[in-house]
C-alpha cells in the first residue's frame, strides 16, 4: 500500500504531462480546422510518406551503425579493469550534458568546407562535401545515439557470470563458439534494449537533418515541427501516425525480449 501511494506523484505526472496532450494530438487529428470531424489531417499526413519513409530508413541505418559500434565496445568494456570501464563510461557520457543544439553545432563546424576535416583530408589531397547530405546525418544520429546503445549492452554483459564462459572453456569451446553460444544470446536483452532506445529518437528526431543534411534529406520530425504551426490538424495527425508506428515496433521489441527471456 505504502509503495503505491509513492508511485501517486508520478502517476499524476504522467497523467498531465503525457497522457492528456496524447489524448489532445488524437483529437486534434480527427478534425479539421473548422473544428469538424474529418479524415482530412489523414489524407494530409500520408503525402508526406516519402519523408516518413526515408526517416525510418535513416534511422535504421543510424541504430544498426550504432550497435555494429557499440557492441564490441561494450565487450571489450567488461574485459578492462573497473578504473578504466568507468573512465570509458565517464568519457562516452560527458557530451551527454553537453545542450543537444550544441553538439550538433560541432559537427556542422567540423564537417563544413574549409572546416577541420576539409582541410586536412585536403592536405591528403583528398576533396569532397562532407555536409548537406544523409551522411552527414546519419554521422550525427550516430553520434548523438551512441551512448543510448553501448549502456544497455555492457550493462547485461557486465552482469554474464564469467562460470558460464569458464564452463565452456573446459568442455572445450574456443573462443568463436564461446562467444557465439554464451556471450551473445545472454547479452541479447542488451541489444534489443540498445535498439530500442536508439531506433525510437531517431526515427522522431529533429534538427540533426536541418543542420546537417541536405534539402532531400528532412526528416519527418523535422516536417511535424514546421507544420504544427500552421496546421495543427495535420501534424497532429503526422505524429499520431508515428506513434502507431513506434508502438508496433515497441511491442515487437518486448516480444523479442520476452523470447529471450523465456529461453
Amino acid at each position: 500500500m505504502k509503495s503505491k501511494k509513492l508511485s501517486l506523484p508520478y502517476i499524476a505526472w504522467m497523467l498531465v504531462f503525457t497522457m492528456i496532450p496524447l489524448v489532445m494530438i488524437g483529437i486534434t487529428a480527427f478534425k479539421d480546422r473548422q473544428g469538424n470531424f474529418s479524415l482530412e489531417p489523414f489524407a494530409n499526413a500520408f503525402g508526406y510518406s516519402g519523408v516518413f519513409f526515408k526517416s525510418l530508413w535513416i534511422a535504421l541505418l543510424s541504430t544498426l551503425i550504432c550497435l555494429v559500434l557499440a557492441y564490441p565496445l561494450a565487450y571489450l568494456l567488461t574485459r578492462m579493469k573497473k578504473s578504466s570501464q568507468n573512465l570509458i563510461q565517464m568519457l562516452l557520457m560527458i557530451p551527454m550534458w553537453m545542450n543537444f543544439l550544441l553538439r550538433i553545432y560541432a559537427w556542422v563546424i567540423l564537417l563544413q568546407k574549409n572546416g577541420p576535416l576539409d582541410t586536412a583530408l585536403s592536405l591528403l589531397g583528398i576533396h569532397g562535401t562532407y555536409i548537406g547530405n544523409t551522411g552527414a546525418v546519419v554521422v550525427g544520429m550516430v553520434y548523438e545515439y551512441l551512448p543510448f546503445m553501448v549502456l544497455p549492452i555492457y550493462t547485461v554483459m557486465s552482469k554474464i557470470d564469467t562460470g558460464l564462459i569458464e564452463a565452456a572453456q573446459d568442455l572445450g569451446s574456443n573462443g568463436a563458439q564461446v562467444f557465439g553460444r554464451v556471450i551473445f544470446p545472454l547479452s541479447l536483452p542488451g541489444v534489443i534494449s540498445g535498439i530500442t532506445m536508439v531506433f525510437v529518437p531517431s526515427a522522431s528526431t529533429f534538427l540533426v537533418s536541418q543542420y546537417l543534411g541536405g534539402t532531400d534529406d528532412i526528416m519527418i520530425g523535422d516536417v511535424i515541427d514546421k507544420i504544427f504551426w500552421t496546421d495543427s490538424n495535420t501534424g497532429s495527425a503526422i505524429s499520431l501516425v508515428l506513434m502507431v508506428f513506434i508502438f508496433v515496433f515497441l511491442v515487437i521489441m518486448n516480444l523479442f525480449g520476452d523470447e529471450e527471456a523465456i529461453a
